[in-house]
């Protein structure tokens, strides 16, 4: 990454029209942020706790924890220490740094997402087979390509941004610094990082809603070819908490990065969402819908108290 800039920090200006109430916002987030953290954790400790638990679709599972738990540690803690009256500066690498973990974590995200569909479709399409396609070297090639996509992804958006000549204001018109928030400061003609950003993230999105849905699509119609009413709710129950997750990441991409006139106070709620209301909300979704996950967590917990008690 060349350094053209001759500012050494940015000024995050936070989420717009939010004064008078950051301390509200800093409890609010807070809770929100540390009931992500634990919930996801405790998905993380059952899969790890029960060797019942070692298959392949709770393997990506507890990555979707991992990835829940890390995604709001790039932008949180700065956003809580703002909002709790501290300085609001961020350093030109550190937003840098900011942007690309960002965009790294985001995409690779969608990637498990997409393989966490494909790992369904096989489980109910090819239900004899599943063990033999769905073994461990292929699981762990699927996550490379996943994190390699998301790494070539974030280094090229993030090498473009920051090639630009930043010698202006330095004032980033949100609570942290992602592209269509940084590029207005630049000096330079930003009209081609625009049309990359725009063009690699709608690109990975619809490959992302493609995969999904076509696996979901053949999902409903074995779903549909399964004659016992309990054997479709099972099925069912099973995907739907993946759909809620999915629909819950790709509906906020759609909205910030395709919306035709961008809007700062609609951004950061979706962000906000995103970033922080997101990661708890899949943990509730994935531990209060699956029978196993709870039924490992409550086997730790009675080892917990069965333990204290002696």
């Amino acid at each position: 990454m060349r350094n053209h800039t001759e500012l050494t920090e940015f000024i995050l200006l936070g989420i717009p029209q939010a004064q008078g109430v950051e301390m509200v916002l800093f409890l609010l987030f807070l809770f929100i942020y540390l009931f992500a953290l634990i919930g996801n954790l405790l998905i993380l400790t059952a899969i790890v706790s029960s060797s019942a638990l070692h298959t392949p679709m709770y393997f990506f599972l507890g990555l979707l924890a991992i990835f829940d738990i890390v995604l709001p540690a790039v932008t949180c803690p700065k956003m809580l220490f703002y909002l709790s009256g501290q300085s609001r500066a961020i350093s030109y690498q550190g937003c840098a740094t900011q942007l690309f973990f960002y965009h790294l974590l985001g995409c690779t995200e969608g990637c498990l997402y997409s393989v966490m569909s494909y790992d369904r479709f096989v489980a109910i399409c090819y239900p004899l087979r599943y063990s033999l396609i769905m073994r461990s070297e292929v699981c762990a090639g699927l996550v490379i390509a996943a994190w390699t996509l998301g790494c070539v992804h974030a280094s090229i958006l993030t090498a473009f941004t920051f090639r630009l000549t930043y010698c202006g204001p330095n004032q980033v018109d949100y609570f942290f610094c992602d592209i269509p928030a940084v590029l207005p400061l630049a000096c330079d003609d930003t009209s081609l990082v625009q049309i990359m950003s725009f063009t690699a993230v709608s690109f990975l999105a619809l490959l992302f809603w493609f995969i999904i849905c076509i696996s979901y699509i053949c999902i409903g119609i074995a779903i549909l070819r399964i004659r016992s009413t309990e054997g479709r709710k099972k099925a069912f129950s099973t995907c739907s908490a993946h759909l809620a997750a999915v629909l819950c990441y790709l509906a906020p991409v759609i909205i910030i990065y395709l919306q035709p006139t961008p809007n700062h106070l609609v951004d950061a709620i979706v962000q906000i969402f995103t970033n922080i209301v997101s990661p708890m909300l899949n943990s509730l979704i994935f531990s209060l819908r699956n029978k196993e996950v709870k039924s490992s967590l409550r086997r730790v917990f009675h080892k917990i108290v069965h333990t204290s008690q002696e």
